[in-house]
């Protein structure tokens, strides 16, 4: 029998981080009628994730049946925005001793019954859980794109109960999201681990002159029919997340060649992140 007691999910939720991510996880939140809280410690940032969901919002609620608007607003601080929450949602740089301190406060000022969930691209929920006294409500509930991107892949923390597992399979449907359990712990998920491979050796090419990443994307086009290729969707995360985590992967497993990340260096270093600074491999972007 399970020990949790499971929360009520009419109940508002909350996002933590209003970067690219976590205004697109509480638009989709906020297409179920309850109010998604959005706190970012840099004010400007949360109100920027503000005014990009009620700006989108009519537009995912319109498109999908069933859906309801609901409210999004900024929470002034950490312990507003979890005052009452079913759900918080981490989507905070991917820093380990960051995510440790977060949980360790989302621990401590969430309702007790509230799941706590992270949105790490490649640290398993299990390595930032020291200062959490209530593991079996922490689980990774890592999002792609949404709304173009809706999968979530939901794994356990290594100690996370069985019924909210299965309370988020059976709930973020509802949100207009496809829910995916991994059913043990692997560093970067399911999708994220073939998608590394397709995205190294993308970079590899262009790192070792054998193409351009335009022609890669438009060769990825003419025998996929996929409408974007590998450099515009690093584009579309930010080129410095992506060489977050391919640092995080070649620290994991050894062996990883060195020149995909040294090309992502030299456009992060040229200020050149993508969609979010205007330029990234390409400039098309403003």
């Amino acid at each position: 029998m399970s020990s949790f007691v499971l929360p009520d999910t009419s109940r508002p939720t909350a996002v933590i981080g209003s970067g690219t991510l976590g205004q697109r996880i509480a638009l989709m939140l906020a297409s179920a009628g309850s109010e998604v809280r959005l706190y970012d410690p840099k004010a400007e940032q949360a109100e920027a994730g503000r005014l990009y969901v009620e700006r989108e919002l009519g537009n995912v609620v319109g498109a999908r049946q069933g859906a309801t608007a609901g409210r999004v607003r900024v929470a002034a601080s950490l312990e507003d925005a979890l005052a009452d929450v079913w759900m918080a949602v981490e989507a905070v740089p991917e820093r380990l001793d960051l995510k440790t301190k977060l949980f360790g406060d989302l621990d401590r000022l969430a309702p007790a019954d509230a799941v706590l969930a992270s949105n790490s691209s490649s640290y398993p929920s299990s390595q930032f859980i020291g200062e959490v006294t209530r593991p079996e409500r922490v689980v990774n509930t890592h999002y792609y794109m949404p709304p173009e991107q809706a999968a979530v892949e939901i794994m356990s923390c290594g100690r996370t109960d069985d019924s909210v597992i299965a309370l988020l399979m059976k709930r973020l449907p509802a949100y207009g999201l496809v829910p995916f359990h991994v059913r043990s712990e692997s560093v970067g998920f399911i999708f994220n681990r073939i998608w590394a491979a397709v995205k190294r050796e993308a970079l590899a090419v262009v790192a070792e002159g054998a193409s351009t990443p335009e022609d890669v994307d438009r060769i990825a086009h003419v025998l996929t029919g996929a409408p974007g290729g590998p450099f515009r969707m690093m584009d579309k995360v930010g080129l410095d997340v992506v060489l977050d985590i391919e640092e995080h992967y070649a620290a994991t497993r050894p062996g990883i060649p060195a020149g995909p990340r040294e090309l992502l260096k030299t456009y992060v270093g040229q200020g050149r992140l993508g969609v979010k600074s205007g330029r990234g491999f390409y400039d098309d972007y403003r």
